[in-house]
Protein backbone atom coordinates (compact mmCIF):
# COMPACT_ATOMS: atom_id res chain seq x y z
CA UNK A 1 0.00 0.00 0.00
CA UNK A 2 1.08 3.57 -0.51
CA UNK A 3 2.06 5.49 2.57
CA UNK A 4 -0.44 7.86 4.18
CA UNK A 5 -0.82 11.23 2.49
CA UNK A 6 -2.05 14.61 3.54
CA UNK A 7 -5.00 16.71 2.58
CA UNK A 8 -6.07 20.21 3.60
CA UNK A 9 -6.37 23.79 2.45
CA UNK A 10 -3.41 25.39 0.74
CA UNK A 11 -2.97 27.71 3.71
CA UNK A 12 -3.49 25.06 6.38
CA UNK A 13 -2.41 21.60 5.24
CA UNK A 14 -4.20 18.78 7.04
CA UNK A 15 -3.95 15.04 7.31
CA UNK A 16 -6.64 12.85 5.79
CA UNK A 17 -8.15 10.79 8.59
CA UNK A 18 -10.32 7.70 8.69
CA UNK A 19 -14.04 7.90 8.06
CA UNK A 20 -16.18 5.98 5.63
CA UNK A 21 -18.60 8.68 4.54
CA UNK A 22 -16.65 11.91 4.35
CA UNK A 23 -13.22 13.25 3.51
CA UNK A 24 -12.40 14.10 7.13
CA UNK A 25 -9.42 16.34 7.83
CA UNK A 26 -7.54 17.31 10.97
CA UNK A 27 -5.41 20.44 11.08
CA UNK A 28 -1.65 20.15 11.02
CA UNK A 29 1.06 22.81 11.23
CA UNK A 30 1.49 24.65 7.94
CA UNK A 31 4.24 23.22 5.73
CA UNK A 32 5.18 22.09 2.21
CA UNK A 33 7.27 23.54 -0.59
CA UNK A 34 7.25 23.60 -4.34
CA UNK A 35 9.07 20.89 -6.29
CA UNK A 36 12.30 21.76 -8.12
CA UNK A 37 14.23 20.51 -11.26
CA UNK A 38 17.25 21.15 -13.71
CA UNK A 39 18.45 21.30 -17.41
CA UNK A 40 21.49 20.88 -19.67
CA UNK A 41 24.38 23.16 -20.44
CA UNK A 42 28.08 23.09 -19.71
CA UNK A 43 28.69 21.73 -16.18
CA UNK A 44 29.26 24.39 -13.54
CA UNK A 45 29.47 24.34 -9.78
CA UNK A 46 26.04 23.25 -8.45
CA UNK A 47 24.06 25.80 -6.50
CA UNK A 48 23.27 24.78 -2.92
CA UNK A 49 19.92 26.60 -3.09
CA UNK A 50 18.72 24.37 -5.94
CA UNK A 51 17.60 20.82 -5.28
CA UNK A 52 16.42 17.93 -7.42
CA UNK A 53 12.65 17.60 -7.77
CA UNK A 54 10.92 15.50 -5.12
CA UNK A 55 7.26 15.78 -6.05
CA UNK A 56 4.91 16.17 -8.97
CA UNK A 57 1.77 18.25 -9.46
CA UNK A 58 -0.65 18.23 -12.40
CA UNK A 59 0.71 21.55 -13.65
CA UNK A 60 4.35 20.47 -13.54
CA UNK A 61 3.54 17.10 -15.10
CA UNK A 62 1.81 19.02 -17.88
CA UNK A 63 4.86 21.26 -18.28
CA UNK A 64 7.17 18.28 -18.79
CA UNK A 65 4.84 16.63 -21.29
CA UNK A 66 4.52 19.91 -23.17
CA UNK A 67 8.23 20.81 -23.09
CA UNK A 68 10.94 19.32 -20.83
CA UNK A 69 12.96 22.53 -21.06
CA UNK A 70 9.99 24.55 -19.80
CA UNK A 71 9.79 22.20 -16.82
CA UNK A 72 13.44 22.86 -16.07
CA UNK A 73 13.03 26.63 -16.33
CA UNK A 74 10.08 26.60 -13.94
CA UNK A 75 11.07 23.94 -11.44
CA UNK A 76 14.88 23.92 -11.32
CA UNK A 77 16.01 27.33 -12.54
CA UNK A 78 12.88 28.97 -11.11
CA UNK A 79 12.99 31.68 -13.73
CA UNK A 80 10.52 34.50 -13.09
CA UNK A 81 7.45 34.84 -15.29
CA UNK A 82 5.30 37.87 -15.88
CA UNK A 83 1.72 37.64 -14.62
CA UNK A 84 -0.84 37.27 -17.38
CA UNK A 85 -4.24 38.94 -17.43
CA UNK A 86 -6.03 35.65 -18.15
CA UNK A 87 -4.31 33.65 -15.40
CA UNK A 88 -4.76 36.45 -12.86
CA UNK A 89 -8.45 36.73 -13.73
CA UNK A 90 -8.73 32.99 -13.19
CA UNK A 91 -7.17 33.31 -9.75
CA UNK A 92 -9.59 36.11 -8.89
CA UNK A 93 -12.66 34.17 -10.02
CA UNK A 94 -11.55 31.07 -8.12
CA UNK A 95 -11.20 33.15 -4.96
CA UNK A 96 -14.67 34.62 -5.38
CA UNK A 97 -16.31 31.22 -5.89
CA UNK A 98 -14.48 29.82 -2.87
CA UNK A 99 -15.51 32.68 -0.59
CA UNK A 100 -19.14 32.64 -1.75
CA UNK A 101 -19.67 29.40 0.16
CA UNK A 102 -18.90 31.23 3.39
CA UNK A 103 -22.40 32.70 3.11
CA UNK A 104 -25.57 30.83 4.10
CA UNK A 105 -27.05 28.87 1.20
CA UNK A 106 -29.93 31.27 0.58
CA UNK A 107 -27.53 34.20 0.25
CA UNK A 108 -25.32 32.62 -2.43
CA UNK A 109 -26.64 34.74 -5.26
CA UNK A 110 -25.03 36.19 -8.36
CA UNK A 111 -25.18 39.80 -7.05
CA UNK A 112 -23.48 38.74 -3.82
CA UNK A 113 -20.81 36.85 -5.72
CA UNK A 114 -20.09 39.84 -7.95
CA UNK A 115 -19.91 42.08 -4.90
CA UNK A 116 -16.99 39.99 -3.65
CA UNK A 117 -14.82 40.81 -6.68
CA UNK A 118 -13.42 44.21 -5.54
CA UNK A 119 -12.39 42.87 -2.14
CA UNK A 120 -10.83 39.72 -3.55
CA UNK A 121 -8.97 41.79 -6.14
CA UNK A 122 -7.57 43.97 -3.36
CA UNK A 123 -6.49 40.87 -1.42
CA UNK A 124 -4.82 39.48 -4.54
CA UNK A 125 -2.91 42.72 -5.08
CA UNK A 126 -1.73 42.64 -1.48
CA UNK A 127 -0.57 39.01 -1.61
CA UNK A 128 0.91 39.24 -5.11
CA UNK A 129 2.00 42.84 -5.77
CA UNK A 130 3.40 41.86 -9.16
CA UNK A 131 -0.13 41.62 -10.61
CA UNK A 132 -0.37 45.43 -10.46
CA UNK A 133 2.07 45.44 -13.40
CA UNK A 134 -0.80 44.27 -15.60
CA UNK A 135 -2.36 47.73 -15.44
CA UNK A 136 0.72 49.90 -14.97
CA UNK A 137 0.05 51.61 -18.33
CA UNK A 138 -3.65 52.13 -17.62
CA UNK A 139 -3.75 55.55 -15.87
CA UNK A 140 -7.46 56.13 -16.46
CA UNK A 141 -8.39 52.61 -15.31
CA UNK A 142 -10.32 51.70 -18.46
CA UNK A 143 -8.51 48.40 -19.06
CA UNK A 144 -8.85 47.43 -15.41
CA UNK A 145 -12.58 48.19 -15.51
CA UNK A 146 -13.03 45.98 -18.60
CA UNK A 147 -10.97 43.22 -17.00
CA UNK A 148 -13.05 43.30 -13.82
CA UNK A 149 -16.24 43.30 -15.91
CA UNK A 150 -15.01 40.16 -17.68
CA UNK A 151 -14.45 38.55 -14.28
CA UNK A 152 -18.03 39.48 -13.34
CA UNK A 153 -19.33 37.81 -16.51
CA UNK A 154 -17.48 34.59 -15.67
CA UNK A 155 -18.84 34.58 -12.13
CA UNK A 156 -22.37 35.26 -13.36
CA UNK A 157 -22.15 32.46 -15.93
CA UNK A 158 -21.32 29.98 -13.18
CA UNK A 159 -24.85 30.40 -11.84
CA UNK A 160 -26.22 29.06 -15.12
CA UNK A 161 -24.15 25.89 -14.68
CA UNK A 162 -24.45 25.13 -10.95
CA UNK A 163 -26.77 26.17 -8.15
CA UNK A 164 -24.69 27.05 -5.07
CA UNK A 165 -27.80 27.21 -2.90
CA UNK A 166 -28.06 23.43 -3.28
CA UNK A 167 -24.38 22.70 -2.69
CA UNK A 168 -22.50 22.24 0.58
CA UNK A 169 -18.90 21.46 -0.36
CA UNK A 170 -16.99 19.14 1.94
CA UNK A 171 -13.80 21.00 1.02
CA UNK A 172 -12.74 24.06 -0.95
CA UNK A 173 -9.25 24.79 -2.32
CA UNK A 174 -8.12 21.50 -0.83
CA UNK A 175 -4.39 20.77 -0.71
CA UNK A 176 -3.80 17.05 -1.26
CA UNK A 177 -0.60 15.04 -1.11
CA UNK A 178 0.15 11.34 -1.28
CA UNK A 179 3.29 9.24 -1.56
CA UNK A 180 3.20 6.27 -3.89
CA UNK A 181 4.95 2.97 -3.21
CA UNK A 182 7.73 4.09 -5.57
CA UNK A 183 8.45 7.06 -3.30
CA UNK A 184 7.03 9.61 -5.74
CA UNK A 185 5.01 12.29 -3.99
CA UNK A 186 1.94 13.63 -5.79
CA UNK A 187 0.39 16.90 -4.73
CA UNK A 188 -2.08 19.48 -5.88
CA UNK A 189 -4.97 21.75 -4.96
CA UNK A 190 -8.55 20.69 -5.69
CA UNK A 191 -11.03 23.52 -6.23
CA UNK A 192 -13.98 21.75 -4.64
CA UNK A 193 -14.87 18.36 -3.16
CA UNK A 194 -18.52 17.40 -2.81
CA UNK A 195 -19.49 14.37 -0.74
CA UNK A 196 -22.97 12.83 -0.99
CA UNK A 197 -24.75 11.47 2.11
CA UNK A 198 -23.95 8.01 0.73
CA UNK A 199 -20.24 8.83 0.77
CA UNK A 200 -19.80 9.23 -2.99
CA UNK A 201 -17.15 11.81 -3.85
CA UNK A 202 -17.25 14.37 -6.66
CA UNK A 203 -14.15 16.36 -7.56
CA UNK A 204 -14.88 19.73 -9.20
CA UNK A 205 -12.49 22.08 -10.98
CA UNK A 206 -13.33 25.54 -12.32
CA UNK A 207 -11.83 26.67 -15.63
CA UNK A 208 -12.19 30.26 -16.77
CA UNK A 209 -11.35 29.36 -20.37
CA UNK A 210 -13.43 27.55 -22.98
CA UNK A 211 -14.08 23.83 -23.09
CA UNK A 212 -11.76 21.89 -25.42
CA UNK A 213 -12.98 20.17 -28.54
CA UNK A 214 -14.00 16.53 -27.96
CA UNK A 215 -10.75 15.18 -29.40
CA UNK A 216 -8.82 17.08 -26.71
CA UNK A 217 -11.06 16.13 -23.80
CA UNK A 218 -8.71 13.39 -22.58
CA UNK A 219 -5.93 15.90 -22.09
CA UNK A 220 -8.27 18.15 -20.13
CA UNK A 221 -9.23 15.25 -17.87
CA UNK A 222 -5.61 14.36 -17.04
CA UNK A 223 -5.55 16.84 -14.14
CA UNK A 224 -8.79 15.44 -12.75
CA UNK A 225 -7.62 11.85 -12.98
CA UNK A 226 -4.43 12.93 -11.20
CA UNK A 227 -6.53 14.28 -8.32
CA UNK A 228 -8.70 11.15 -8.34
CA UNK A 229 -5.57 9.02 -8.05
CA UNK A 230 -4.40 11.01 -5.02
CA UNK A 231 -7.80 10.72 -3.33
CA UNK A 232 -7.86 6.98 -4.04
CA UNK A 233 -4.39 6.53 -2.56
CA UNK A 234 -5.32 8.60 0.48
CA UNK A 235 -8.79 7.28 1.14
CA UNK A 236 -9.02 4.03 -0.80
CA UNK A 237 -12.10 5.51 -2.48
CA UNK A 238 -12.48 6.00 -6.23
CA UNK A 239 -14.28 9.32 -6.76
CA UNK A 240 -17.71 8.82 -8.30
CA UNK A 241 -17.44 11.78 -10.65
CA UNK A 242 -14.87 14.22 -12.03
CA UNK A 243 -16.35 17.52 -13.16
CA UNK A 244 -14.78 20.38 -15.11
CA UNK A 245 -16.81 23.60 -15.15
CA UNK A 246 -15.81 25.84 -18.07
CA UNK A 247 -16.93 29.37 -17.29
CA UNK A 248 -15.54 30.77 -20.54
CA UNK A 249 -17.92 28.77 -22.72
CA UNK A 250 -20.62 27.70 -20.28
CA UNK A 251 -19.89 23.98 -20.58
CA UNK A 252 -19.59 21.22 -18.00
CA UNK A 253 -17.43 18.19 -18.76
CA UNK A 254 -17.94 15.14 -16.54
CA UNK A 255 -16.24 11.78 -16.31
CA UNK A 256 -16.97 8.84 -14.03
CA UNK A 257 -13.65 7.06 -13.40
CA UNK A 258 -13.09 3.42 -12.60
CA UNK A 259 -10.15 1.87 -10.79
CA UNK A 260 -8.46 0.86 -14.05
CA UNK A 261 -8.36 4.55 -15.08
CA UNK A 262 -6.46 5.49 -11.95
CA UNK A 263 -4.05 2.58 -12.30
CA UNK A 264 -3.26 3.71 -15.85
CA UNK A 265 -2.67 7.27 -14.69
CA UNK A 266 -0.35 6.01 -11.97
CA UNK A 267 1.69 4.01 -14.50
CA UNK A 268 1.87 7.08 -16.75
CA UNK A 269 3.05 9.29 -13.90
CA UNK A 270 5.71 6.77 -12.85
CA UNK A 271 7.05 6.65 -16.41
CA UNK A 272 6.99 10.44 -16.54
CA UNK A 273 8.82 10.66 -13.24
CA UNK A 274 11.51 8.27 -14.49
CA UNK A 275 12.04 10.57 -17.47
CA UNK A 276 12.26 13.61 -15.16
CA UNK A 277 14.81 11.85 -12.95
CA UNK A 278 16.96 10.94 -15.94
CA UNK A 279 16.87 14.51 -17.19
CA UNK A 280 17.70 15.77 -13.70
CA UNK A 281 20.76 13.51 -13.45
CA UNK A 282 22.09 14.13 -16.96
CA UNK A 283 21.10 17.76 -17.33
CA UNK A 284 19.54 16.99 -20.70
CA UNK A 285 16.33 18.98 -20.93
CA UNK A 286 15.29 19.23 -24.55
CA UNK A 287 12.92 21.87 -25.92
CA UNK A 288 9.79 20.65 -27.67
CA UNK A 289 8.59 23.33 -30.10
CA UNK A 290 4.82 23.79 -30.44
CA UNK A 291 2.40 26.57 -31.34
CA UNK A 292 2.38 27.51 -27.65
CA UNK A 293 6.02 28.65 -27.82
CA UNK A 294 4.85 32.05 -29.00
CA UNK A 295 3.40 32.72 -25.55
CA UNK A 296 6.39 31.43 -23.56
CA UNK A 297 8.16 33.87 -21.22
CA UNK A 298 11.48 32.08 -21.62
CA UNK A 299 12.30 32.58 -25.31
CA UNK A 300 15.47 34.52 -24.38
CA UNK A 301 16.81 31.34 -22.73
CA UNK A 302 15.52 28.84 -25.29
CA UNK A 303 17.80 27.42 -28.02
CA UNK A 304 14.80 27.30 -30.38
CA UNK A 305 14.80 31.10 -30.31
CA UNK A 306 18.58 31.52 -30.34
CA UNK A 307 18.79 31.79 -26.57
CA UNK A 308 21.04 30.06 -24.04
CA UNK A 309 19.75 28.37 -20.89
CA UNK A 310 21.23 29.50 -17.57
CA UNK A 311 24.14 27.45 -16.18
CA UNK A 312 22.77 24.18 -14.88
CA UNK A 313 22.53 24.51 -11.09
CA UNK A 314 22.60 20.80 -10.16
CA UNK A 315 25.33 18.14 -10.27
CA UNK A 316 25.42 16.24 -13.56
CA UNK A 317 26.04 12.50 -13.82
CA UNK A 318 28.23 11.86 -16.85
CA UNK A 319 28.82 8.56 -18.65
CA UNK A 320 31.04 6.32 -16.56
CA UNK A 321 30.57 8.35 -13.39
CA UNK A 322 28.24 5.70 -11.91
CA UNK A 323 25.75 6.37 -9.17
CA UNK A 324 22.04 6.95 -9.34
Amino acid sequence: MASPGTVGSAAEPAVLTAGDDVLAVAALPSSSAEDGHPEAVAPVAPRPDRTAPVSLSPSRAGDFMRCPLLYRFRVIDRLPEKPSAAATRGTLVHAVLERLFDAPAAERTAPRAKSLIPGQWERLRESRPEVTELFADDPDGERLARWLAEAEQLVERWFTLEDPTRLEPAERELFVEAELESGLTLRGIIDRVDVAPTGEVRIVDYKTGKAPRPEYAEGALFQMKFYALVVWRLKNVVPRRLQLVYLGSGDVLTYDPVLADLERVERKLLALWDAIRRATETGEWRPRPTKLCGWCDHQAHCPEFGGTPPPYPLPVRTAGSGGA
